[in-house]
């Protein structure tokens, strides 16, 4: 035994003396405070279809009942017909994994394989089955997982492009298994290297992989722990180990250990404790639900299980044909009666859904990105933010493992404490019946600080021009010479921008809306004259006008500090500054999305600077693209802190990215905008973490539609924001909410929300629906 060997037998002894004399009780209190802190509440699962490609195999595993030989099957493969339908009919019930499990390369054993891969035009299985799979990934919505069994190098470069995720089970590490009289006698590809070293090469090949041990085929505990640490060492060198799988074996009529013992569920539950406390704690750890009794389900989750694997609606689980799959209500059921809540994940896991560049082929991670929200699992309800699409129910099931935390966070929210990052990730994370009690608690802060009326103010867009010097990545609105697919580009000279102004003033409007690109041909005197033009022809109205990236370009085209730059906009007219070009407070985001743009800390100095010279401003944020939680996190603690500084921002407006026409996503290098969990959840975390300093928070009809609009200020926002009359910018990127929401119709969604609609002025003053309020109001 090699220095590495000894070293490993020793923490093997060790681990073994650590756990051995903890009772189980103990120890699986200890696993499940440890899952729950890494990754709370939620038990996922993948919804598939199981494709047993080729049930030959060369291998004899004396407990397995899915390999047969030729003569006990119809034909040697699946034809690519059959496994085509076969995913269609998972694709129809609502599947989104595609479950290829087959047999160690039949090939090598029986010269019928050869003959059926020579006729299908092929040598080996695993060629075939990267026929197949690309078959499955371009005709259907599947994403593939293949189990073919042994492979190295050359096998992942080629099947990697069509597949989202592999697996090999490691089963054990005890050579003595595979000597004469063990359960893998006579299966070469059982070998304990030979398998360690096919992970070891998907670890090198980027390939996210399931792995695990089958538990109960006479190994030992010591053996167990030994298996464990080598997968855990692996996933510390690679990172690429997605799951892991503790399988109890089931003895199996019509095979050599039809009469071993089955492990118990105490020693089920032992190993599984000691792998959640072994392995890396953010590691996935699963159980098969269909090998246990549904009351027992409860006790492996207390364990320190957090994935059920894949549940099929169409195909049984054909390695265990005996042990049908839970029915997903009967599944929901018992994980919520442990205090979990089920939730849906793709063939990827989470973690490496969110990072789809650095694990998966190109084409396989753009369809990842599009399906995933900002945790990495799939969005189910198909609301999209600007779509007008029938907002979903967030709120299911009941309290969770995790609902007494929650209560705290909110209740040091309530007092208006600052609340730290983890906490507002936390809250971002509540779902279900969580998140239902998050959107309450905000309702309540919102009453008690501004009542129940809803306001909205009557106002005009005017964007002068979509042309634009910056490249920003989710910009659809901006047009250039590269960019005439998107339309034309335009500049509205000083008449019509005071003729549209003008008009606002006719039509009712107490503020104009004044934003545009940044023009090759602007400076600072350009933004001075279009608010003298407006000024001029609308001397009543107020201007609200100029994100910190106009003031910033504006100053440093003068060369004025920003101090007298803003002063100058100020005595020309301005009466306030709208808080966009925020996107992301946070440079690690606005790196790869608006990397020429203003940075986060000079968006926050042009908005001191504002509110030093007596200009009031609105903040933003724009979310659901390549951002995350911890970033909307540092984004709302970002404005808080200003505001505590400054007191100037008026409202807290989230903007939920629209992606239909957004250059990024066209180019599949962003999410399709937040779920509507998410995007309701900003409005209450929002409502939360800015309290008492931000009164009020604002739900954009035009991005949520009416309806979400409405579940918006039933979940922590009073403002409806503006008429807005020539709404352009979410239009550019694909909205399709309307560009005018008149004041009947801002009356009608405040009586559905519980509110009574009253018109404001951009300052928050009351002014009587068709009166002309001061400029400056």
């Amino acid at each position: 035994m090699g220095d590495e060997g000894v070293m490993v037998g020793s923490e093997v002894a060790a681990l073994a003396a650590t756990f051995d004399p903890i009772p189980l009780d103990v120890l699986t209190a200890e696993a499940e405070a440890l899952t729950l802190k890494v990754h709370g509440p939620l038990v996922t699962y993948s919804r598939k279809v199981f494709i047993p490609l080729t049930k030959l195999c060369r291998d004899v595993c004396h407990y397995c009942t899915f390999a047969h030989t030729p003569r006990t099957v119809a034909s040697a493969y699946l034809t690519k017909d059959e496994v085509i339908e076969i995913a269609r009919a998972g694709e129809a019930a609502g599947c989104r994994e595609a479950l290829f499990t087959l047999g160690d390369q039949p090939e090598a054993r029986y010269a019928v394989a050869r003959d059926a891969l020579a006729a299908l035009g092929h040598a080996t299985t695993l060629s075939y089955l990267q026929e197949v799979a690309a078959a499955v990934l371009a005709e259907t919505g599947l994403l593939p997982h293949l189990n073919p069994g042994l492979m190295g190098d050359a096998d992942y470069a080629v099947l990697r492009p069509v597949a989202a995720s592999m697996g090999l089970m490691l089963e054990t590490t005890a050579d003595r298994l595979s000597e004469k009289g063990g359960p893998h006698f006579g299966s070469p590809d059982k070998a304990p290297a030979h398998r360690l070293a096919a992970i070891e090469a998907a670890g090198e090949a980027r390939v996210p992989f399931t792995t695990g041990l089958l538990i109960g085929i006479g190994e030992t505990r010591a053996e167990r722990i030994a298996a464990l640490i080598a997968i855990r060492d692996l996933h510390r060198r690679y990172g690429h180990i997605q799951e892991v799988i503790i399988q109890n074996f089931r003895a199996k009529p019509g095979t050599k250990m039809v009469d071993h013992p089955e492990p118990s569920l105490d020693e089920h539950v032992w190993t599984i404790a000691v792998a959640r406390l072994i392995l890396d704690p953010a590691m996935t750890i699963q159980a098969p639900p269909n090998l246990h009794q549904p009351e027992e389900l409860g006790i492996l989750l207390r364990a320190g299980v957090n994935d059920w694997g894949g549940v099929s609606p169409v195909t049984p689980d054909h390695v265990n044909p005996e042990s049908p799959w839970p029915h997903l209500d009967a599944l929901t059921e018992a994980t919520a009666k442990a205090g979990r809540l089920l939730r849906e994940r793709l063939a990827v896991a989470p973690v490496f859904a969110r990072d789809p560049e650095r694990w998966l082929d190109p084409t396989l991670a753009t369809i990842v990105r599009r399906q995933v929200d900002a945790r990495g699992l799939p969005i189910v309800d198909q609301w999209h933010a600007g779509t007008g699409d029938s907002i979903p129910a967030i709120t299911d099931g009941g309290a969770t493992k995790r609902t007494s935390q929650l209560d705290d966070v909110i209740a040091r929210a309530r007092a208006g404490e600052r609340l730290s990052i983890p906490d507002i990730v936390s809250l971002f994370e509540a779902d279900g019946h969580d998140a239902g009690i998050v959107a309450d608690a905000a309702d309540d802060v919102r009453r008690a600080a501004v009542g129940d009326d809803v306001t909205y103010v009557v106002n005009r867009n005017i964007n002068y021009t979509n042309i634009c010097l910056y490249k920003c990545s989710f910009c659809a609105f901006s047009k250039g010479s590269t960019r005439a697919e998107r339309g034309p580009a335009y500049r509205l000279d000083l008449d019509e921008v005071g003729r549209r102004a003008a008009e606002a003033v006719e039509r009712g409007a107490t503020e104009v809306c004044l934003q545009g690109g940044i023009h090759p041909a602007y400076d600072g005197h350009t933004y001075l004259d279009v608010l003298r033009a407006v000024r001029e022809a609308a001397p009543s109205i107020h201007i609200h006008a100029f994100s910190p990236l106009e003031v910033t370009h504006g100053a440093t085209t003068l060369s004025l500090p920003l101090e007298d730059y803003l002063g100058q906009l100020r005595r020309a007219g301005l009466s306030t500054l709208p808080g966009t070009a925020a996107e992301i407070l946070d440079d690690e985001i606005r790196a790869i999305i608006c990397p020429d743009k203003v940075s986060a800390s000079e968006w926050l100095e042009v908005m001191r600077t504002a509110h030093r010279v007596g200009l009031r401003s609105t903040a933003t944020i724009m979310f659901g693209h390549v951002d995350g939680y911890v970033n909307w996190a540092r984004h709302l603690l970002a404005i808080r802190d200003l505001q505590e500084d400054t007191g100037g921002f008026t409202e807290f407006v989230p903007l939920p990215f629209v992606h239909m026409e957004a250059p990024m996503w066209r180019k599949g290098q962003a999410r399709a905008g937040p779920s509507f969990r998410e995007a309701l959840l900003m409005h209450s975390v929002a409502r939360l973490v800015l309290h008492p300093l931000i009164s009020n928070i604002q739900a954009s009809w035009v991005k949520l539609g009416h309806d979400g609009a409405v579940a918006a200020l039933r979940a922590g926002a009073n403002d409806l924001g503006g008429t807005l009359m020539d709404e352009s910018i979410t239009r550019a990127a694909g909205g399709r909410n309307g560009q005018l929401c008149d004041p009947a119709q801002m009356a009608q969604l405040a009586a559905q929300a519980g509110g009574v609609a009253r018109q404001r002025t951009t300052l928050y003053r009351s002014v009587a629906p068709g009166s002309v309020a001061p400029a400056g109001a």
